[in-house]
């Protein structure tokens, strides 16, 4: 049988990163599969099950013979409901034709970004970002550029920094809040100000993430597409796997200006066409519905959240800041490096998630793959008895760094 070559792979393929939280996620079942008693923080998955009124709502649904094809922007009925759901939540009137529904959150960026980017335009991207966000504007042909914050300012990027990363190749700003990985809410006072900066540059879009929306300890969630002066060049995107636990549903949507959605349904329908006709119909009965078990996931996880961080600062060299919400916690390790557990060099964030891997049997991410080579993410969407037990064993491991 003749051997194939890589050459024969595109060098789009060739040149993408793989997921790094995929990536981890299958390294901590490889070696569970040996034998190990593996503890995996790695993936951002709520470890609550689906809320029965939703489940039932699909049962339902599919009894009604609701199997067959969807239109590509979604059913009617959804993007009724995400319209009252956007007025409700984020004071932003949105037209039918101005939403559209994609399998999960991660395909509407990719619409987003095929629809707009041409080849050479430059997408800001509030750093540490989600995983996949510099991989799928590259693979529209953008370029990222990566604006950063650190630990000492929750991870949240400055407007002034903002306004100093425009070129005239700027097309797009693309950020999360509640932040994938770190946890950092945009405060309305700092999303204002970044709006501000944007109103003023014509032919800049915004991509606003918030699919951790409901996932967020301050009290209240702010939309910079609800700004007046930005409103017609925001695309809102949200979906159903964080704050209903439905991630299997693969349900996510956008709000954005009636081209862009046009533009994002002509893509989609080229791709996949509608999102799955029975899950359309629960996920408009999650948002219309009793929000009851949305909201005791969220105190469940803050509750989570407070522990971790209380059993991290007890761990020498550990650094940790307080998010405000999702289920992650993202501390700076800087402190060791260059320390060494016999021929082990800890000489950045992916060698120490690495070692802690194999010397704790603790899956964690490297914060490289989240642009901040300095930390790495701990996901608290586990159950409070493994949480204590990742943290002791990530504790007894650092214990061993010597140098």
């Amino acid at each position: 049988m003749p051997t194939v070559s890589i050459q024969h792979l595109s060098q789009r393929i060739q040149q993408m990163e793989e997921s790094a939280t995929i990536k981890m996620a299958q390294m901590a079942r490889d070696l569970a599969a040996q034998g190990n008693d593996v503890i995996s923080l790695s993936l951002g998955e709520p470890d609550f099950d689906t809320p029965a009124h939703i489940k039932e709502a699909a049962k339902k649904a599919l009894d009604e013979g609701y199997t067959k094809y969807t239109p590509v922007p979604g059913l009617v009925e959804l993007r009724q409901a995400i319209q009252t759901k956007f007025k409700r939540d984020n004071g932003l009137d949105f037209g039918l034709n101005q939403i559209v529904v994609s399998n999960g959150a991660k395909q509407s960026i990719a619409n987003i970004c095929l629809s707009l980017l041409d080849e050479g335009d430059e997408v800001i991207i509030l750093a540490p970002y989600w995983v996949s966000y510099s991989e799928i504007v590259k693979l529209a042909g953008g370029v990222p550029v990566l604006v950063s914050a650190d630990i000492d300012r929750d991870y949240k990027a400055s407007a002034g920094q903002v306004a100093a990363a425009i070129t005239p190749r700027t097309r797009m700003l693309l950020f999360s809040s509640p932040c994938n990985p770190t946890g950092s809410v945009y405060l309305y006072e700092e999303l204002k100000a970044i709006a501000e900066v944007i109103a003023a540059h014509e032919g800049i879009y915004i991509v606003s993430d918030e699919i951790y929306e409901y996932i967020n300890f301050t009290g209240q969630h702010a939309s910079i597409g609800a700004f007046e002066e930005v409103k017609d060049r925001t695309v809102t995107v949200n979906g159903f796997s964080k704050g209903f636990a439905m991630t299997g549903w693969r349900l996510g949507y956008i709000g954005a200006p009636a081209w862009i959605a046009d533009a994002c349904s002509k893509v989609q329908g080229q791709f996949t066409s509608g999102a799955t006709s029975f899950g359309q119909k629960a996920a408009a009965h999650a948002l219309l519905s009793d929000m009851t078990p949305t909201h005791e996931m969220r105190e469940a996880f803050r509750q989570r959240r407070d522990m971790v961080i209380g059993l991290l600062d007890e761990i020498p060299g550990m650094k940790v800041n307080r998010p405000q919400g999702a289920f992650y916690i993202f501390p700076d390790i800087s402190s060791y490096f260059g320390k060494r557990s016999g021929r082990t060099v800890i000489s950045n964030a992916d060698d120490f998630c690495e070692y802690i891997l194999h010397s704790a049997h603790v899956a964690v991410v490297t914060g490289s793959a989240f642009g901040a080579d300095n930390c790495f993410r701990i996901s608290y969407a586990a159950s409070e008895t493994e949480l204590r037990e990742a943290i002791r064993r990530i504790g007894e491991a650092v214990k061993k760094l010597e140098g």
